[in-house]
Order: C-alpha cells, then structure tokens, then sequence
C-alpha cells in the first residue's frame, strides 16, 4: 500500500483549489448562507475530546438551530440517550464542526467554530416545545461557514425515493444491541421504542 505521509504530497496529487472553493467562505453569515441553515432540520455535531472525536445527529421541528446573529448560533439540546458525548468534548474542548443537510436541496453547509454549553433559564426556556424546554443549549461562535458543492449528495443519489433502502430488510435497533450483548431482549426493545421516542421527543 502507497500512503500519503505529507500536504506536500496532497498538494502535488489534486493540484491548486479553484477559485470558487476560496473565495465562499467567511466568518460569519452572509444573508444567502443564512437562508440556507434556517431551511435545515437536520445537521451533523462534531466535537473532540480527550478521548477522540464524536459525531452526533442533531434534528428539530424546524430549523435545527437558531441564528442569534451573524456569528452566533444556538442549538438546543433535545433529550437523547444521555451519554452527553459531544457536550463532555465541549466543555473541554470548545472546537466544533457542524454540517447542514437540507431535504431536497444537493447542497450542503459547513461550519467550524467554538461552542459552550448554557443553562440560562432565560435562555434554555426559549426554546420550549411540547411545555418541555431543553437542559442546556449549545451556543457557537461562528469562525468559518461555507456552501459544500453538491457532488457528494448527487453521487448518493440521496433524496431520490426509488433509492430509499426498505427499513425491513435492515437490522433493527434491538437487534444490533442483541448482537452486542448476549441475552439482551432486542424483540422488547424494537416493540417498545415507538412509544418511548413517542414520549420523549422534547
């Protein structure tokens, strides 16, 4: 195997950017990039820590975050499975990355910058669904925001529905925890998770 073992020998296989990869990105939300982040319910969270990196699936109702100004993001933290995994890497380490999907469009959003954990009622009651508010909300500074060209939604395909895999023939969620842990009940699981998520979706 021929590996790689310098950015001088990246820079050499794919040659100079174009124009167009340099000039997008900013520090902050131009008015186009805005309306962009506001039509996605659906984002992915990185963070680091001292145990590696994490990669979360955040969604909402409507816009998976709320824009509080140019180069200031807040994304609530929705109850989950409570391993709080990205929050314990940010409150170590503030690095964030996040990536926007937008149903139906090929283009995706980027984001880096830094984020801290709030629990200010004041603010964690802003975001009140169900009469349920989050315990905490993720602000993020905003240090670099760009478009991502659309190749790799169109390789996949991805919101075409003639490609929508039949969730049938996958595993379920129970039975992938059965797999993992001999004699774990992977049948109750999947019977009851439609009313647990039902439940507590806020």
């Amino acid at each position: 195997m021929t590996i790689v073992t310098s950015v001088e020998q990246l820079n050499a296989l794919y040659g100079e950017p174009g124009e167009a990869s340099l000039i997008k990105v900013t520090d902050y939300l131009l008015p186009e990039y805005r309306t962009m982040i506001e039509a996605s319910p659906f984002m992915a969270l990185a963070t680091v820590g001292p145990e590696g990196l994490d990669c979360s699936p955040r969604g909402d109702a409507g816009p998976v975050v709320h824009i509080e100004d140019e180069r200031t993001l807040m994304l609530p933290d929705w109850r989950g499975n409570n391993r709080i995994d990205s929050l314990s890497n940010i409150v170590r380490d503030p690095r964030v990355a996040l990536m926007f999907l937008i149903p139906g469009s090929n283009t995706t959003m980027r984001l880096n910058g830094r984020a801290v954990v709030c629990v200010d009622e004041v603010i964690t009651q802003r975001f009140t669904m169900d009469g349920r508010h989050p315990r905490s909300v993720i602000v993020i500074s905003i240090e670099e925001v760009y478009s991502q060209c659309a190749r790799a939604v169109l390789r996949a395909d991805l919101w075409n529905p003639e490609k929508f895999r039949d969730s049938a023939l996958l595993p379920t969620v129970g039975q992938m925890l059965a797999s993992v842990r001999k004699g774990f009940d992977g049948a109750t699981y999947d019977r009851e998770w439609p009313g647990r998520a039902a439940g507590t979706m806020w």
